[in-house]
């Protein structure tokens, strides 16, 4: 994809979009992208996730007994994040959004725009993460 200018335009926000997200793949619609920042074996995780317009990973839940939960820092593009039985919320660069333990939501790019977030996972005991049904495209499409 190119500028106005004929300059490459290149997705991912500062740290860049990283690989094909082939391991999560059948957790979202659409392609998305993964460059980890942190290795979770020496500290809390931190990865970079670019979604392509129209990207959004199914309905997930990070289970934990304490702690634990995930937070979203916006870096480029717009996006959706939207917890069960709430009204899905928009976001911009600069964002941040905290996702507590044990709610089921699901996060991803609007339609026109392609959407990096830092994903932080919030240490806790007991973590897990349960991948849920997808996002259709009727509900999708509704925002």
């Amino acid at each position: 994809m190119y500028d106005e200018n004929n300059k490459k335009i290149e997705h991912g926000g500062f740290f860049g979009k990283g690989e094909p997200n082939v391991n999560f793949a059948q957790y979202f619609v659409g392609n998305s992208y993964l460059k980890p920042l942190t290795n979770p074996k020496e500290t809390v995780f931190i990865a970079n996730v670019t979604f392509e317009p129209k990207c959004r990973n199914n309905w997930h839940i990070h289970h934990a007994s304490s702690g634990g939960g995930q937070i979203l820092i916006c870096i480029e593009g717009e996006g959706w994040y939207q917890e069960e039985g709430k009204e899905a919320q928009s976001l911009k660069v600069g964002d941040v959004v905290t996702i507590p333990a044990n709610v089921k939501h699901w996060h991803g790019a609007k339609k026109d725009s392609w959407f990096s977030h830092l994903a932080v996972e919030v240490p806790g005991i007991h973590t897990s993460n349960e991948w849920c049904e997808k996002v259709t495209d009727e509900e999708y499409d509704k925002l």
